[in-house]
Order: C-alpha cells, then structure tokens, then sequence
C-alpha cells in the first residue's frame, strides 16, 4: 500500500527538490524561486486583468541567455559545422560522445533523427542560433528533431518549425532541451514518451502547437495515455519519470500548455510562464494537467484559461496521487478554479501561498494548506 506523506513533509521536501534542481542547473541560467505570494482577490491587485503575460502566440521571441561563449550558444571551436540539410542529417547519424554539432544559420527541411547516444561525461551537443531553422516536412507527419533511443544530447538554440510534432523523445533520458523556439505544429510541439526519463525542458518557448488536431495540440506533452500503453511501453505505464520542465514560455496551444500523463511519476513543473489564449475547451480546460503521481509543480505563471488555472485529474486507478502545487500564480480570467484537483482522496496538496486572481468558482475545489 501506498504510504501517505504528511503535508509537511511533502512540502519540505518539495522545496528541497527545487533548490536542488538550481544548484544543479547551468551557470547563470537556474531557475530562481519566485518571492511567496499572499492569497489576495483580484479587486485588490491594481490594474490586475493587465499584468505581465507571456507573448502573444504570434509573436516570434527573440533567443535565450545562451550557455556557453561561442555564437548561438555553441563552441567557439572543436566543432563540426553544418549548413545543408544533407549534412546536417549526416552529422546526426555519426554523431560520437562529446561530439558539438553547429547549425549555420538558415533552413533545413527534413525530419532529422538522432539514434546514438552520448554520455554523462561526454554528451552530444547539437546548437545554434534562432534563425537556424530545422524545418519539418509536413504538419500531419513525421517528427522534425527526433530523439530515438538517444540518451545525453544536449539542443539548444535553434528553431523547430512544423512536423506533426515538433521535437518527439522516444526511450531517450538524460537530455536537454535548451532555449529553442518550437513552434507550428500539427500536435504536441515536444513530447516526451516511451520511457524517456531524466529529461530538461528548459527556457524554451512553444507556439501554435495544434495546427491539425486541436485536441492533441499540446506545448508540452509527458509520457502516454493508459490506452496507448500497448502502443508504446509494452502494456506497462509508461514510466516517463523524474523529467524537468522549466523556466519555459508556453502559449499559442489548443490543448494543455504541459499534460502530464498518467503513468509518469516525479517529475517538476518550475518557473514556467503558461497563456491560455487559444486553448479549445473541447481539448483542454486549463494550463496544466497533472494525471501522473508526486509531481511537483511550483513557482509558475499562468495567464487566461478556458475554465481552471492547473488541475489534477485520475484517469486511471493508482494515478493522479501525491502531486503538490506551492508558490504559483494563477490569474485565471475563467470561470473554473485556481487549482481543480478532482477529488480530496487524491493526496494532492496546494499550499496557501499560492496566488489566483480572475477565478470564476474560486481558489480552488480543496483547503489549502499552510504547513
């Protein structure tokens, strides 16, 4: 039986977790834990239906603080530079441990698969600048960046623009995902699946995720549903645990910017900026939906929702248990709760410094807690 966890201790430990995760962040660029943030009604909070949003979902952002001293982020030098498609495809395909692939600026069409893998000595780099454009083949198939039983890749910078999905991770762990611009899809712009644990998102921005079918027009999608199983982890939960997504800017998407599918545990939602403008109700009712166990989601912002800020859902039996939600900010614009958690018997906890403004029916379905 599944031991339950005082309030006070899930809460400690998630803040633990978090100060963990940023101390082992990249120099310079870790998430930072947002001040606390008293509960307050949105007839106190001046000009309050105008605070700051992520970007409109058409609006191209400009590239993120870059890691490392070379353009675009990348090596200044010891690097393998690429400017065609052909090459680019061929890199990926020889690509070693410790290998740093560099994308010239300008448009590769094609749907580009990476199949080996690096180490966590000697990951595999692959980066550019923002107009360095892999562009996908169509927006009703294919996956432009595909991370296929790669594991120890490091992406960052440059742009992902069409493709069913965007950037698709299959049984590939230990990756990073860094400042890129994913955008224009047909589904989810990144999906994490088939066992694919360990992963970073991070300081990324998706857009206009949807373009064919609404309904699975995710920003950023974790793990499988229950009837996908079979499909794609062996009729077993797809174990898609312990990935890490922050410091995103998620916006422009017709379902959830983040679904977080039943079967994933121990992941953590942190630091994100999530606007719902766009988002069809028949595919989603809130920014987040977290119907996997023991996430954390903390430190967020979210802006105008169909219906909820984040929710909790189970969908299948022994999911959607133990997540918690502390220090976000919720300025709803909706008709639905701050925090929907759909039943006490969840374990979820929602610390009271949370902040919902705008929320039709209220802070949220269960008593928040201070301790």
């Amino acid at each position: 039986m599944r031991a339950r966890r005082s309030r006070r201790a899930v809460i400690a430990a998630a803040v633990a977790g978090f100060l963990a995760v940023a101390a082992a962040g990249c120099a310079g660029n870790s998430p930072q834990p947002q001040a606390s943030m008293a509960v307050v009604p949105s007839s106190t909070v001046p000009g309050a239906a105008a605070s700051a949003a992520p970007g409109a979902a058409s609006a191209a952002p400009t590239a993120g603080a870059s890691l490392s001293s070379g353009a675009g982020g990348c090596p200044a030098t010891g690097a393998t530079a690429v400017s065609s498609a052909g090459a680019l495809a061929g890199a990926l395909s020889s690509a070693r441990p410790g290998e740093v692939i560099v994308l010239a600026p300008g448009e590769y069409t094609g749907d580009f698969v990476a199949s080996s893998s690096g180490t966590a000595s000697a990951p595999i780099t692959l980066c550019g600048p923002r107009n360095a454009v892999l562009q996908g083949e169509s927006v009703s198939s294919g996956y432009t960046f595909y991370l296929n039983r790669a594991s120890w890749w490091r992406a960052e910078g440059f742009t992902v623009e069409g493709g069913q999905k965007g950037i698709m991770a299959d049984g590939a762990d230990h990756n990073l995902l860094y400042g890129l611009y994913v955008h224009g899809t047909g589904d989810e712009g990144i999906h994490l699946r088939s066992f694919s644990s360990d992963n970073t998102v991070s300081h990324s921005v998706v857009r206009d995720a949807g373009l064919v079918s609404q309904f699975y027009g995710e920003g950023i999608y974790v793990g499988s549903a229950h009837k996908n199983w079979c499909a794609y982890s062996g009729c077993q939960p797809d174990r898609s645990d312990g990935n890490v997504l922050t410091g995103n800017d998620i916006a422009g998407t017709t379902a959830e910017n983040i679904d977080v599918k039943e079967g994933t545990t121990g992941g953590k939602i942190i630091g994100n900026q999530f606007n719902g403008t766009g988002m069809v109700e028949s595919a989603a009712t809130g920014w987040i939906n977290v119907k996997g166990n023991d996430w954390t989601v903390q430190g967020n912002t979210g802006t105008d929702s169909v219906k909820n800020g984040y929710q909790v859902h189970q969908v299948y039996s022994g999911w959607g248990i133990g997540n918690l939600f502390v220090g976000n900010r919720a300025q709803v614009n909706g008709p639905g709760y701050g925090i929907y958690v759909q039943n006490k018997r969840l374990e979820t906890v929602v610390a009271c410094d949370n902040v919902v403004i705008g929320a039709g029916s209220g802070f949220s379905t269960i008593a928040c807690s201070s301790s």
